[in-house]
């Protein structure tokens, strides 16, 4: 461990190095040097230096090959550069300087200014070596966020005789403010889908996700404990309770759009309620036999809103896909949207069953995307009887 900070001085006179590791040495340093740049990167990656003073006209490689070098390796990169070079010679200062120098020293050297370089240069390496070790804090909390969200969705899809579901979920940041859920009901042939997505993004949106999830699923839960339950009306009052709960003690400060059904997988019928929700598509032999509207407004938006359910069987050759806004409005590197009408042509391609559909329908998404940001969740659950 180093217990002074490392200098590297890299020069092709013998003098100059010499002269500048006595004064380096009195100003409590510790030095290594180079006569030319080939010899310098080797030194950078063995000792790590702490800061390089770099002059520019050597022989075998100069200071703006290194400098370039330096810049192609992002554990260099941070490394503060002080470019030796003559007062007169400002062509080079300002070729160094946008190759990524930090500051120059001319020559002959000045003490004073001498001591003033390092200690400017070394307190920048202090003040971005505290802002890599934040960033790698900050890095490590999103991925033990990102894997404590994972355990809010599905670790694997209900296997149900007779039917298919498929899903597809891909965050736009490490965290999401999308969600899912397709789970068995204590009641033998029923299964729960739920869809949402909650406005804004990132870790704000995540956090209420887990809260609207949680709360979903724990009232739902709750509630099929009793007999007799009658799963319409059951639907409503979790899904008020919960807009309720959100509005009066967080004063709405987000909101979701929730599809929550009951499928009884006996008959193929769906209760449901959707929330604000964007139209799931009801597909028929490949054609698009309706679009579920929604029965109340999101959750979470209005105080004492509203909610009905709503029903529809699903019966042979019919699928169920569900969605988020993500799907249809992702961008390519040209700003154009997916848009509804290239999902839905998606959706009607024949495919031999749902995984394969849904794979099909990620896959050209991706593409379409491209370089281009992804700027919002992609969530995508289909359901449906097997042919």
């Amino acid at each position: 461990m180093k217990t002074k900070p490392l200098i590297l001085i890299v020069d092709d006179e013998p003098y100059n190095i010499d002269y500048l590791e006595q004064e380096l040495d009195d100003l409590g340093y510790e030095t290594v040097s180079a006569a030319n740049g080939k010899l310098a990167l080797a030194l950078v990656a063995e000792t790590k230096p702490d800061m390089i003073l770099l002059d520019i006209m050597m022989p075998i490689m100069d200071g703006f090959e290194v400098l370039e070098k330096l810049n192609q390796v992002s554990a260099h990169r941070d490394i503060p550069v002080v470019v030796i070079s003559a007062v007169t010679d400002m062509e080079s200062i300002v070729k160094g300087i946008e190759l990524g120098a930090d500051d120059y020293l001319p020559k002959p050297f000045d003490p004073v200014l001498l001591q003033a370089r390092l200690r400017a240069g070394l307190e920048k390496k202090r003040l971005r070596d505290i802002e890599k070790d934040y960033l790698r804090v900050l890095e490590r909390e999103f991925e033990i966020g990102q894997e404590m969200q994972a355990g809010f969705l599905p670790q694997q899809l209900p296997v149900i005789d007779g039917w298919e579901i498929a899903s597809f979920f891909q965050p736009a940041r490490n965290v999401a403010g999308d969600f899912y859920d397709v789970f068995k009901l204590p009641e033998a042939g029923k299964i729960g889908l739920i869809v949402g997505d909650v406005c804004d993004k990132g870790v704000g949106a995540a956090l209420y996700m887990t809260l609207f999830r949680s709360l979903l699923r724990a009232l739902f839960w709750a509630a099929g404990r009793l007999e007799d339950v009658d799963y319409a009306q059951k639907l409503v009052d979790v899904i008020a309770f919960t807009n309720t709960y959100i509005c009066q003690i967080h004063n709405s400060a987000s909101f979701a759009t929730v599809f929550f059904g009951i499928l009884d997988v006996d008959n193929g019928q769906l209760v449901y309620v959707s929330a604000g929700h964007d139209p799931p598509l009801l597909i028929k032999k490949g054609q698009i036999a309706a679009r579920i509207m929604p029965t109340g407004p999101a959750v979470g938006m209005f105080d004492e809103a509203e909610y009905q359910t709503a029903q529809l069987t699903l019966g042979g050759e019919e699928a169920l896909f569900l969605f988020t806004d993500g799907m249809l409005d992702s961008l390519n590197p040209d700003d154009l949207p997916f848009g509804q009408d290239r999902f839905e042509d998606l959706i009607k391609e024949p495919s031999n069953n749902l995984g394969e559909k849904v794979a099909v329908i990620a896959d050209q998404l991706s593409a379409f995307i491209g370089d281009a940001n992804q700027f919002d969740d992609l969530t995508l659950v289909a359901v449906g009887k097997r042919p």
